[in-house]
């Protein structure tokens, strides 16, 4: 729930910002259909309305996110950002020493921007092996105690696995797959953003 408020000031509440890739750029469906733009819908109903931006790119890496993060808080002056980014870095076995930094400068960038963070992680195929796939866990895991950083671990925890909620690629959620996907997602990031100013 969201505290009702009245505010005599007229500037709008500054928004959300969602930086990732396919999964959060709503590929293979319309736009309108993916989770963040439920997740806008949702928040523009709120008592609290709250616009929500989202920067997804498909096949965005962490260094790409990094790379137009500046510009991104610049412009938009968000009050939280939602990195959802690693899966293109993971899939393409780039070291995860590179994705981990790459990530840290974002947290970092966030938070001297005054900006709330939220991380969300993400799961390889289990072909990847496990020591890439537990070290792609433990990065995620680090870096949201390190920054002290709400984790959603699994972004498609209980989609994934469902054929009839995921595309024929077996990588992307389908329409319907998606408000599973921003039930995940508001989870964790619903406490945030009741708390936010």
């Amino acid at each position: 729930m969201f505290a009702c408020f009245v505010s005599t000031a007229s500037a709008k509440p500054a928004p959300l910002l969602v930086l990732g890739d396919s999964l959060s750029a709503a590929y293979g469906i319309a736009l309108q259909d993916g989770w963040v733009a439920l997740l806008d819908r949702r928040l523009q109903a709120s008592p609290a309305p709250r616009a929500v931006v989202n920067a997804s790119i498909s096949g965005e890496t962490t260094a790409g996110g990094l790379a137009r993060l500046p510009a991104l808080l610049a412009e938009h002056k968000p009050a939280l950002v939602v990195v959802e980014l690693g899966a293109n870095d993971g899939l393409r076995g780039l070291p995860l020493s590179e994705a981990r930094a790459n990530l840290a400068r974002m947290l970092t960038a966030i938070r001297a921007a005054n900006a709330k963070a939220v991380l969300i992680g993400i799961e390889l195929p289990v072909n990847y092996g496990p020591q890439y796939r537990d070290g792609l866990r433990s990065m995620y895991r680090g870096l949201a105690e390190e920054f002290n950083a709400p984790l959603l671990p699994f972004l498609l925890d209980g989609i994934a696995l469902d054929p009839e909620l995921m595309q024929d690629d077996g990588l992307h959620p389908t329409a319907k797959g998606q408000p599973k996907v921003l039930e995940n997602v508001w989870a964790v990031l619903e406490p945030v953003v009741r708390r936010l100013p």
